[in-house]
């Protein structure tokens, strides 16, 4: 379902998206060519037969005059008005209505306030060009973005208020899906956005998407915050992506909206529009950003120079599934198998063993490798969180104090220097081949098994970047 996050406000019922997941072409993506996508590349509609028009306006004018009518008699006696108040009683609720407190001019002056703050991110690849978008963070030319629309990019310009810019990449947070590019503003001067408090949101909040979907430049969708707390993991060339605690939104997010601002009903930045749900290669009415909250965090850090450090346990898991469950006679079917313990971790400290099915941490049921991985990524470093497991036929709690993985990456980073793109590392520092390995070792009695982490599930919607 989704698409592309660490040391958010920790969620009261996170839920985990757990979508069939495949990318699509980042909008104006061309092989072998360097172009900027323009305004007249959008989307278009093929040409249809005409049958039946005729009798699909005549009916509509009928429509139109019978609703004349009958509006005329509901004003007449008072049923409706402009400005009526109207009052459903229900057994348990009073709600009040007002008809005259949505106010278009709302949506005006958002969009007014945010465009300025929104840029266009053309990028050229070795094998062709694409293009995303941008928020201006502050008055030195640094943009916020997403890291999947600069990853792997040669050149990297911003389109702001209709003149290009040159950038360079600051920083980024691959695990995130957050970068930071910077713009030589030749003396110019630019709108930074006015960042907000994403968690103060609300199921129900009126919100705004804003950047350039299929290339159209300087485009908005308002709509209202659908639900919080989603997850998923997404894999890509540069390792797994963890996005937690996302904003789901039915504010349009397409492919070019990537980077672009989710701002709220005073217009300021509430999220990073990142991901979107559906069967094609566009919106279907679910869209995800990342909490501005977080995205910030790591923009702060980023800009500081500083090394961005996510919530560390200290375990290498495998998924368990009925198949390897009764395989290797665990008493559980469901949750996350533990297949190794660093010495020292927060998890060693804890007393997790190798062995141990891990069924839950903090408010979240885990039924995966990946979904443990997410609910502690949920979480922030320093926060101590529930972790519950089957060990044998016994069920524990444990209470385990989350760490950094500033140390880890250093190590990732200098073990990696000399490896190849396929050496990708889990969340925990682990190889997805010493992982493979240990999940093979788990099924070993069980014939002709896929090893791997693994996915709680699948849905028929597909999680593409937008």
């Amino acid at each position: 379902m989704n698409e592309y996050a660490s040391g958010t406000p920790t969620p009261q019922n996170p839920e985990q998206v757990t979508p069939t997941v495949s990318t699509p072409p980042i909008p104006g993506a061309t092989v072998g060519t360097a172009s900027a996508p323009s305004a007249s590349q959008g989307p278009h509609h093929e040409k249809k037969p005409r049958a039946g028009v005729k009798a699909v306006v005549v009916g509509l004018i009928g429509g139109i005059v019978g609703a004349g009518a009958l509006t005329g008699v509901l004003l007449a006696t008072g049923v409706v008005g402009p400005t009526s108040t109207q009052t459903t009683t229900g057994t348990t609720q009073q709600i009040t209505i007002d008809p005259s407190a949505e106010d278009t001019t709302v949506a005006n002056a958002v969009a007014a306030k945010a465009l300025p703050s929104v840029v266009s991110v053309y990028c050229t690849y070795a094998d062709g060009s694409g293009m995303g978008s941008g928020v201006v963070y502050d008055s030195n030319g640094d943009i916020i973005t997403n890291y999947h629309v600069i990853e792997d990019a040669t050149e990297i310009t911003v389109t702001i208020d209709g003149k290009s810019y040159d950038a360079t990449l600051v920083g980024s947070d691959a695990s995130s899906d957050v970068a930071v590019i910077k713009v030589d503003l030749e003396g110019d001067s630019v709108t930074p956005v006015e960042v907000g408090d994403s968690s103060d949101l609300q199921v129900g909040d009126w919100v705004m998407s804003v950047g350039s979907p299929f290339g159209l430049e300087n485009s908005v969708s308002a709509g209202i915050v659908s639900a919080l707390y989603r997850n998923t993991l997404l894999e890509g060339s540069s390792g797994n992506t963890l996005y937690t605690n996302l904003i789901q939104v039915d504010a349009s997010i397409n492919p070019g909206n990537s980077g672009g601002a989710l701002v709220d009903s005073e217009g300021k930045l509430v999220g990073i529009c990142t991901l979107y749900s559906s069967d094609t290669e566009s919106f279907a009415g679910i869209g995800f950003a990342i909490p501005g909250d977080y995205a910030t965090q790591i923009a702060d850090t980023i800009i500081s120079g500083q090394t961005v450090t996510h919530a560390y346990i200290g375990l290498s898991m495998a998924t368990v599934n009925s198949r390897n469950a009764e395989t290797n006679n665990l008493s559980v079917n469901y949750g996350a198998y533990v297949a190794d313990v660093t010495s020292g971790s927060p998890a060693d400290e804890a007393g997790i063993e190798v062995g141990d099915v891990i069924i839950g941490i903090g408010d979240t049921e885990v039924t995966s490798a990946d979904g443990a991985i997410l609910a502690v990524r949920s979480h922030s470093i320093g926060d101590t969180v529930t972790v519950t497991v089957v060990r044998g036929s016994e069920q524990k709690i444990f209470q385990v104090t989350l760490g950094s993985d500033e140390a880890l990456q250093q190590e990732q980073q200098n073990s990696d220097s000399g490896a190849d793109s396929g050496d990708t590392t889990t969340d925990n520092g682990v190889s997805l081949e010493d992982l493979q390995r240990l999940y093979e070792e788990m099924q070993q009695r069980q014939q002709n098994s896929t090893p791997g982490s693994g996915s709680s599930g699948s849905s028929t919607s597909t999680s593409q970047r937008s």
